[in-house]
């Protein structure tokens, strides 16, 4: 059938229109380049081995199941974990006995364990600014009736303040004098700063709020003050320490470093222990007066928490159950793939039946069926999904089932009207005269002239499939978990929103093959446009 198909004039038209189109031909191998490889991917992804040398003994774990015993003489027959029993003495000191671990050695349902990964053990003390902000409220005559934290702008004590004026300590800018006065008029006035300087040289910024007319004016208006950083570049200032509690200088800024040296010996000795504290588990948040300026300080060190950003091993990152990406979206190609192509055979071929039938025989069988079918289009599929699966447990086969229930219906009108239309051809009549049975007619002589529509919505189909599987593991109603699933992935990253690399890869992933299927998709539709062979007589 393939070798007549080849030689069909017509057939091999439609491929060189497909090889002209670059785009759809190239997308088309690269498809089909993917999913031989998610074929193969317990050979390239597997945390299990693919040969073992053991005590003069040859061994292929990746094909057939052996026991913890057979390396380890424990006596166990349960799954042995492989990278535990190569790190071994019997593996790691006999140069005999060796494991080959396919190109990414870690399975899409294996935890990866957390030493494994490698983190920089250095402690960064970050140093952070922390403005003082104190507040000051003053009748019309600047009077100072009530003040926080506002002594420290003026070298004095809040209870030395109350009842003293505040334009006894620095010059009000004209602005801020024109803006109180609004206020204490109840007129509407807009929020206003400005940067002043203190007897000591400290500059603070003196800011007031917006202001809405009241019933009655104000008697009191409320000043803020905020202080400048001298050193803004400060914020960024950071120092990293090993265990031996040296400085990395390196990975160390120069400004923060003299910092550190001009501290106080107690003040060093202080942060030297919550260094050393950090390495040992987390440590609060420290603050420090530093020249005079408050400081936050805080002790960072890379901790592994899963999902954990891409390493030189996973170089996708892991999820948050700690499996490698990677090898989750390249099995999830294949159970998508799988999925989708199970799927739009399956869909197709319930439609190719049901509407061949309904459009041969027409009548009363057309009518009755297209009522039927109308019918059972208007059913709710996410419902039926939800109930099928709360009553017989999620699974790829259910999920298959359930959905190509209705996936038939867009097909079968397709053919249903390729045969209305092919079932008064001359040839359908000589077939019927020269008795042939009315299967061979309609399957051998009627459907190959009505498989165009199939033909050219199958890549588009196929799209449609892998989104849709997608998006219901996306919401829950898909594939039973721990199945790799791309839409599984996405859901994760809904959950954790720092965690990109959930993000990006899995949505690349399914952009990428569904931008494909749909340049296959556009590539088989031109190929089969029967403009191009039209000739007007």
């Amino acid at each position: 059938m393939i070798g007549r198909l080849i030689k069909n004039p017509i057939a091999r038209k439609r491929l060189v229109r497909l090889k002209e189109m670059k785009r759809a031909y190239i997308s088309l191998w690269i498809v089909i380049i993917l999913y031989a490889i998610s074929l193969c991917s317990e050979i390239l992804c597997n945390d299990t081995p693919l040969f073992v040398k053991y005590q003069g003994n040859y061994y292929l774990p990746i094909f057939k199941f052996y026991p913890e015993d057979t390396f380890t003489g424990s006596g166990k027959k349960t799954r042995p974990n492989y990278h535990s029993i190569n790190n071994s003495e019997a593996f790691s000191k006999n140069s005999g006995n060796y494991m080959l671990f396919p190109w990414i050695a870690f399975g899409p349902y294996r935890s990866v364990d957390p030493e494994t990964i490698e983190i920089s053990d250095n402690v960064l003390m970050a140093f952070s600014p922390m403005p003082m902000i104190g507040t000051v409220n003053v009748t019309r005559d600047y009077v100072i009736k009530r003040s926080l934290s506002f002594g420290a702008f003026i070298g004095k004590q809040e209870r030395d303040i109350r009842g003293l004026k505040l334009t006894d300590f620095f010059e009000i800018p004209p602005n801020i004098r024109h803006a109180a006065t609004a206020r204490f008029e109840n007129r509407r006035a807009q929020a206003l700063s400005e940067k002043i300087r203190g007897t000591d040289g400290k500059a603070f910024s003196i800011s007031l709020s917006a202001f809405s007319p009241r019933s009655r004016a104000p008697k009191t208006v409320r000043f803020t003050f905020r202080e400048e950083p001298v050193r803004s570049n400060f914020e960024t200032s950071k120092i990293e320490f090993d265990r031996r509690l040296n400085i990395v200088s390196k990975r160390s800024d120069a400004q923060a470093i003299d910092t550190w040296n001009r501290l106080p010996e107690r003040d060093r000795k202080q942060l030297a222990d919550l260094v050393q504290s950090r390495f040992l588990g987390p440590v609060d948040t420290h603050r420090l007066v530093i020249d005079g300026h408050n400081y936050t300080i805080d002790f960072i060190k890379e901790d592994v928490r899963f999902p954990f950003p891409p390493t030189k091993k996973h170089f996708m990152g892991v999820d948050s159950a700690g499996r490698d990406v990677f090898s989750r979206i390249l099995y999830g190609l294949r159970t998508s793939m799988t999925f989708g192509l199970l799927l739009v055979f399956a869909s197709m071929l319930l439609g190719i039946i049901t509407g061949a039938l309904q459009g041969y025989y027409g009548g009363f069988l057309d009518i009755t069926g297209q009522r039927m079918i109308e019918i059972w289009s208007a059913l709710p599929f996410l419902y039926i999904m939800i109930l099928m699966g709360s009553v017989y447990g999620r699974s790829f086969s259910l999920l298959l089932l359930c959905y190509g229930l209705f996936n038939w219906i867009g097909i079968s009108y397709y053919i249903r009207a390729e045969f209305l239309r092919l079932r008064r051809q001359p040839f359908v009549e000589a077939g019927k005269c020269m008795g042939i049975s009315t299967f061979k007619i309609i399957f051998r002589h009627i459907l190959p002239n009505g498989l165009v529509p199939v033909i050219t919505f199958f890549p588009f189909s196929l799209v449609g499939a892998i989104g849709s599987l997608a998006a219901l593991d996306y919401l829950g109603f898909g594939l039973p978990p721990p199945t790799p699933s791309w839409g599984e992935l996405l859901f994760q990253a809904q959950q954790y929103r720092w965690a990109w690399w959930l993000i990006l890869y899995p949505s690349l992933a399914l952009f990428i093959v569904m931008l494909l299927g749909v340049f296959v998709g556009e590539g088989i539709r031109n190929a089969y446009d029967p403009k191009r062979y039209t000739r007007l007589e």
